[in-house]
Order: structure tokens, then sequence, then C-alpha cells
């Protein structure tokens, strides 16, 4: 019985945990959010709909001076004011802003915003069987070799929903008439903001290098001629 609440509890706390971070960032991005109403963009935006079957597809603007786009757990699409503050100073295109928000997408597409409730509830779990585990074997440094293991593992598990993202962004904007130029722009562009340290880029956290993603779009995009039949689900 011991053993069974050990593992139990974990996941009981990892689900609670997860949906109370998901209700409290649900709230801050509708109270921190407006539409985004760029003629520009939002008519890119409605192409990439109308390729995907769709009456409408809405964009917010999050008031946040970082550089990011995001999908949140309940099915909407962020960028973020230094994001659009970028597009106006005339570092990143329309075109490119564009490729944010099917890369964001793409993560909506492919489950990725359910797949993290999962991932995040298995951590907790795993923390804790590896915590036990290693502290037996290796006293007091045991806890702190877990922690770093599920870290490596979840940091893997991220940077492969990046490049399946990537994926479905260029497979979507090639189908628009965009293609993976954009996008490829887009990255060596934040790969030299990169490189100077920019604190707002928080884009490319716990993501793949601008320069292998730029690989895996060029390696793949042939696949992403001709038609296409992308739909949208979470």
């Amino acid at each position: 019985m011991f053993k069974l609440a050990t593992f139990l509890i974990p996941i009981i706390l990892g689900v609670l945990g997860y949906k109370f971070s998901a209700n409290r960032l649900a709230k801050k991005l509708e109270t921190q959010s407006s539409l985004l109403e760029d003629p520009i963009i939002v008519a890119l935006v409605n192409k990439i709909a109308h390729s995907l079957d769709l009456s409408k597809i809405r964009v917010y603007v999050l008031e946040d001076l970082n550089l990011n786009g995001l999908a949140s757990p309940n099915g909407k699409v962020f960028i973020t004011r230094g994001f659009l503050e970028k597009y106006y100073a005339g570092f990143v295109s329309a075109e490119e802003l564009t490729g944010v928000i099917a890369h964001e997408l793409g993560h909506l597409a492919l489950g990725h915003t359910k797949k993290r409730m999962v991932t995040y509830t298995v951590q907790n779990t795993l923390q804790v069987g590896l915590s036990l585990i290693l502290s037996r074997i290796i006293p007091i440094i045991g806890n702190y070799l877990s922690v770093m293991l599920l870290r490596l593992v979840t940091a893997k598990l991220s940077r492969m929903d990046e490049y399946q993202a990537d994926e479905y962004a260029a497979a979507l904007m090639t189908k628009i008439g965009l293609g993976v130029n954009p996008l490829i722009d887009l990255f060596r562009k934040l790969e030299k903001l990169n490189t100077n340290h920019d604190q707002t880029l928080d884009w490319l956290h716990s993501h793949p290098s601008p320069r292998d993603r730029i690989l895996a779009i060029r390696k793949n995009e042939n696949r992403w001629k001709g038609p296409n039949h992308l739909k949208l689900r979470d």
C-alpha cells in the first residue's frame, strides 16, 4: 500500500499542479492580451484559415516585451508585444511573424498542449521513483541526479515537439504560397539575437538551435511541395 501511494501521490499532484498552472496561465493571457488587428498579418492568417478549411483563426497579442509565441491550453494562439514591435521596427517581416503563428498552430494541431500535461505528470512520478532508487545507491546526491536526468529527458521531448511544429509550419507556409524562406530568415535573425545574448528571446528557450532547425527544414523542404491536407485540431 505504501509503495502504491508513493507513486499515486505524485501522479495526482502532477495533474492538479498542471491544471492549476494551466488555469493561471489562461487567466493571465485573457487579462493581458488583445486581438491582433494588423491588416497585413491578419490577411496572411486568413489565408492559413482558408487553407485549413476554417472560417477564422484569431491571434492575440500578449502584452509582454519578450520575443515569444505560444499556444494556450484552451487552444488560443498568441504572439508577444515584443515580437510585434520588432515587426513594426522592420526587424521581422509580416511573413516571418506569420511563420511564428503557423508554428504555434502546429503545436495545437499536433496535440502538444495536451501532451505537456501527460509529460508533466509522468515527470513528477518518475522523479519520485528515481530519487528513491538513486538515493539508496548514491546517498545525498541521488536526488539531484534524478532531477538532472529528468530535465535532460524533458528537454529532449521539448526539442522533438519544436521540430514537429516547425515541420507543420513549413508545410503550412508552403501551402499558402509563402514557402519556407520566411521561417529560415526568421531563425537566422533569432540566431543573431541569441549570439548577442538577448535576454528577451524567450522563443528559443528549451528549443533546438536556430541552425539545427534551419537544417531540418531544408532537409524536408521537398516534402512540403505540392498538395497538402493539413488539419487543425486540439
